[in-house]
């Protein structure tokens, strides 16, 4: 795994032009997803399967506020969780790197270097901090987190509407918590698709309904593996399995 795990490095290192940096993975935080954890837990795992060493950067309303050391030494800031989990607590992160513009995207470099050994930097905050910092970023695919209630859809297609305007994003991915089989799971995936093309022009290019009531312990589905290989633009490998680090973190 650790032979595997630095080719996929130079594979990122040649996607991002050049060097030895982290693939950003945007995840939009819901401002009311009782899943969303859960969701999160599933996609870092989907990651750690294939040898990857993951930043989970949780700028989401539920977190704790961004230290005020992170002002000057974001590196100090990042707690280890395991030895392929970093984890950050960063509400308001994104404010502090508003330049003239109202722009963030110098934070893509700096959390990249606040985890240098990180193959994977996980930015889960709301959709109107993502737009500014997702300017300039066409690589990034941004994941959609929802549940089958109307209101949770219809927060998920605002989001796709909104970096589309502001940011210039046009594919997306959807964690949905939902039973796979469901019929109902089926029609909303499809539907979020077909409203998202027709209306905004913009392609959800990979839907995957996680059922949450199987447990952190699950494997990964392949639907879900499909995802992760997909946001980092990299063929899929077999691994290790999910150690729920959203969980841990909010323990």
């Amino acid at each position: 795994m650790r032979d595997q795990a630095e080719g996929l490095r130079r594979m990122f290192g040649a996607a991002a032009g050049g060097g030895t940096r982290a693939t950003l993975v945007p995840v939009v935080a819901p401002v009311a997803l009782p899943a969303g954890d859960y969701l999160l837990d599933q996609l870092v795992g989907a990651y750690l399967e294939r040898g990857l060493k993951v930043l989970v950067v949780d700028a989401s309303p539920r977190a704790q506020p961004a230290p005020e050391l992170a002002r000057v030494d974001l590196a100090a800031c990042v707690q280890r969780l395991s030895s392929e989990v970093r984890w950050l607590e960063a509400r308001g992160l994104v404010a502090h790197h508003l330049d003239a513009r109202g722009q963030a995207t110098a934070l893509r470099e700096h959390l990249a270097d606040a985890a240098p050994d990180a193959d994977v930097v996980l930015l889960h905050a709301p959709v109107a901090e993502l737009a500014r910092v997702l300017p300039g970023a066409a690589h990034c695919r941004p994941v959609l987190l929802a549940d089958l209630e109307q209101a949770s859809i219809t927060a998920a297609y605002a989001a796709m509407k909104w970096l589309h305007q502001r940011a210039g994003v046009s594919v997306f991915s959807l964690l949905l918590a939902g039973h796979p089989q469901l019929a109902l799971t089926q029609r909303v995936m499809r539907q979020l698709a077909d409203t998202a093309e027709r209306f905004l022009g913009v392609a959800l290019a990979e839907s995957v309904a996680v059922e949450v009531r199987t447990g952190l312990r699950a494997d990964v589905a392949p639907a879900l593996r499909r995802l992760a290989r997909d946001s980092l633009g990299v063929p899929a490998q077999n691994g290790v399995r999910p150690v729920g680090a959203m969980a841990a973190a909010h323990a």
